[in-house]
């Protein structure tokens, strides 16, 4: 077994998105190879209301699948073929894009304030780029929770974790997606196929990951790291990117750690992306908006 070192560690950065939803983004637009098959991934956490309230009206979606993970709060969503839906705390939304979709996220706060979650966007393989679109909407309770005999908790909303599988199924890149919780002090490996691309968001607490001598040692702004580097702990708002390997491990800090799992088979494919769409090639590209100016973007 090869532990995987850390490749990366970076903080989330704040951005502005939708008619003005302050939240902070682990990775996305420039180069996401690293990333293959995701595209982005946002924290949209905020427990100040007029910084989230305004959501994202209607947008177009083509070419991906967007996947919404909501922690505390609710995400009213309407599309244009007439769909209609919340989502609240713990439950999960996979949409399809596929050919093309129009569709608003309206976020609404819990009783304090309070709106988390997340936004991952998977990229779809050329051959499914206009495959019809779809969803796939998990209420919590349909999630479920494996809890090991060390303490650890992993809630599987997509692949499988042990014997257990997720109730999202049907993904072009065999997405594993877990969120997992590790107790206090506790030493965890978890493993992860050699084939796969994967990362870690931290989101509560804090914790080391670890390569098969111990913790790497990381900088703060993540750029890659050598010996002469202080350790820095994966904290709140932390994306810990991996190399390659077929287990990593994680030492948790004295408050535990929270964190998203995430892994899928790469594509390997050209990415043309501007904004909601993303096709293979420029042209492709040009020709969804042409689509969107000509009103033929939906199809039947």
């Amino acid at each position: 077994m090869s532990i995987r070192p850390v490749k990366r560690l970076v903080k989330a950065k704040p951005a502005i998105e939708g008619a003005g939803v302050h939240l902070r983004r682990a990775f996305g637009f420039g180069n996401t190879s690293d990333f293959d098959p995701f595209l982005l991934l946002d924290d949209f956490r905020n427990d100040v209301p007029e910084d989230y309230l305004a959501g994202f009206p209607w947008h177009p979606h083509r070419g991906i699948e967007t996947i919404t993970y909501v922690l505390a709060g609710t995400v009213e969503h309407g599309d244009s073929m007439g769909n209609r839906g919340v989502i609240g705390a713990g439950d999960v939304q996979w949409m399809t894009a596929g050919s093309g979709i129009i569709h608003q996220e309206m976020p609404k706060g819990d009783g304090a304030g309070r709106m988390h979650g997340f936004q991952l966007w998977a990229n779809l393989p050329s051959s499914l780029k206009m495959t019809a679109p779809r969803y796939q909407e998990v209420k919590a309770a349909g999630i479920p929770e494996v809890e090991d005999d060390d303490g650890a908790r992993v809630r599987v909303v997509c692949g499988s974790y042990r014997e257990t599988k997720g109730p999202v199924n049907g993904i072009a890149a065999d997405p594993i997606y877990l969120d997992v919780s590790v107790p206090a002090g506790r030493r965890k490996t978890f493993p992860v196929e050699t084939t796969r691309n994967a990362f870690a968001y931290v989101f509560g607490g804090s914790g080391k990951f670890c390569n098969a001598s111990g913790p790497l040692e990381v900088p703060t702004e993540g750029v890659g790291w050598s010996d002469t580097t202080p350790p820095s702990q994966a904290e709140n708002r932390s994306l810990v990117l991996f190399d390659q390997g077929d287990e990593l491990t994680v030492q948790a800090g004295d408050d535990g750690i929270r964190f998203l799992l995430v892994s899928g088979k790469p594509l390997r494919e050209p990415v043309a992306w501007y904004g909601p769409i993303v096709m293979n090639t420029q042209e492709q590209l040009r020709q969804a908006f042409r689509e969107l100016e000509e009103g033929t973007f939906l199809k039947p």
